[in-house]
């Protein structure tokens, strides 16, 4: 495990695929930064919400900053495989749904 902040931040292979956590938790830097930058929600929410001292929230935010470029390009990285993950094994649920409809479509027409 590598310690980033000594207190808040730590960076362990066996957790979350080695992304920057606060300390103890698996709650990621980037999920604070997307609550708080993309969600609006405020540190002290975020805080209050996973129990979180206030500190170690923002020293989330103050990695994320130093380290915005590489967190980024992962986070991009992630959504792009998730993508690609989603297409090559379509849903189940989604087909049945889609079935579903279909015949609904169908006894409805005169």
């Amino acid at each position: 495990m590598q310690a980033v902040s000594r207190e808040h931040i730590e960076i362990s292979s066996d957790v979350r695929a080695g992304k920057p956590c606060i300390t103890g938790t698996r709650i990621a830097v980037e999920d604070v930064a997307v609550m708080h930058l993309k969600m609006g929600y405020s540190l002290i929410e975020i805080a209050g919400k996973y129990d979180l001292s206030l500190a170690s929230v923002y020293a989330a935010m103050a990695y994320y900053f130093d380290h915005r470029h590489e967190i980024d390009r992962r986070m991009v990285e992630d959504e792009e495989s998730i993508r690609a993950l989603q297409q090559s094994h379509p849903s189940r649920l989604e087909a049945k749904l889609r079935l579903k409809r279909s015949e609904r479509s169908h006894s409805l027409s005169p």
